[in-house]
């Protein structure tokens, strides 16, 4: 975008209410200008070609040409960034897990009231700036799994808690990454992996099955004192923050309803410190793409404790807002693109069959 230059955007909603109330929070932002609005996803194929929109929001479950039908035809022939208005229900996140899978830069919860749909006005005209500044991003599909029976196999066979902890946080653009990065690991996986995404509580189990279903290693929503064990990944649920402890059987998960911090509850700010005391050179920290600063300063705690503190580069993320403020700080070790993470984290602690695991964070930083 030039600078000085309005974010045109396009509302798509089949509710009449939401077409004037979005519009309305929208234009109180000098940044922002609705150049217009559309009642499907078939009206709004048709105004794409006339207005050219810098950023569109697309309401997701509309009559007759629904959002993800809508959606699947902008990413394919416009490329133009598109933020999803999704329910709070279960069908709201399935739907929205599909549009992100499909192309959709990031997406909000509409509340369940018109009434309260000021609640959300700055959430989102922050996104929509970021779908702005955001760049299509592509990556390979996922690779073929090789079998169940080899998924689980870290905590399984012989190996009943982690000694070496990853800790992944995103925001904007992280299911996209994760979609990318949780794949390209092997069952084996010799550590434990920790992820906040920023999602809301409705959403986190359904991405977390989205997840599962294409990996070989295990991927599920948190539970109080669940194991963080070789070959598991554990994602943060909505509106808890996610903390980790040490024990005689190795490490657990601790989930709290408190007050957010840095805005966001889970935040990676939260797991990043609990991750750098309780592990510390065993832990790798890695900051995926996302809007804001979440994770920047505990992530060099993590650095300090003497693990491995990682970055995704610019080019490969979505939004570079959570990665950038931690490279200011200088509280990063390696700046990566999305499509080396795969390799480095195995490479910086091995696999459990191999027993190749390793603990010097020297020698993952080489």
């Amino acid at each position: 975008m030039a600078a000085g230059k309005k974010i045109k955007v396009l509302v798509v909603d089949d509710s009449a209410v939401m077409r004037k109330l979005i519009p309305r929070l929208l234009d109180a932002d000098s940044e922002l200008e609705v150049i217009g609005t559309a009642i499907d996803g078939d009206f709004a194929l048709n105004k794409i070609e006339q207005m050219k929109p810098d950023v569109i929001t697309l309401d997701v479950d509309m009559p007759r040409m629904d959002g993800i039908t809508a959606l699947t035809e902008i990413v394919s022939k416009h490329r133009i960034p598109t933020l999803m208005l999704s329910s709070l229900t279960t069908r709201g996140a399935s739907l929205t897990m599909k549009a992100l899978e499909i192309g959709a830069v990031d997406f909000i919860c509409k509340p369940s009231a018109s009434a309260r749909v000021e609640e959300m006005a700055g959430e989102l005209i922050a996104k929509i700036k970021a779908a702005a500044r955001s760049k299509p991003v592509t990556h390979a599909a996922p690779p073929a799994m090789q079998s169940q029976s080899k998924k689980r196999a870290g905590h399984q066979n012989g190996f009943p808690g982690a000694e070496h902890i990853v800790a992944i946080g995103a925001s904007s653009g992280g299911p996209h990454a994760l979609r990318f990065l949780l794949p390209r690991l092997p069952a084996d996986f010799g550590a434990g992996i920790v992820i906040v995404q920023h999602m809301p509580e409705s959403f986190t189990s359904v991405m977390a099955r989205w997840l599962d279903d294409i990996c070989e290693i295990e991927v599920k929503e948190a539970s109080e004192g669940d194991l963080i064990a070789p070959g598991r990944a554990l994602i943060a649920p909505g509106n808890q923050h996610l903390r980790v402890r040490r024990s005689a059987l190795g490490g657990v998960a601790m989930l709290q309803r408190s007050s957010p911090v840095n805005g966001h509850m889970p935040s990676v700010e939260v797991l990043f410190d609990s991750v750098a005391r309780e592990y510390g050179k065993n832990s790798t920290g890695v900051i995926l793409t996302g809007m804001g600063t979440d994770g920047a300063e505990a992530i060099g705690e993590i650095k300090k404790s003497g693990g491995l503190a990682l970055a995704q580069d610019r080019d490969s993320c979505a939004v570079f807002g959570m990665p950038k403020a931690a490279i200011e700080k200088g509280n990063i070790d390696e700046i990566i693109p999305l499509t080396d993470l795969p390799s480095k984290l195995i490479s910086a602690v091995g696999r459990c069959g191999s027993m190749e695991v390793t603990h010097d964070a020297e020698a993952r930083r080489a």
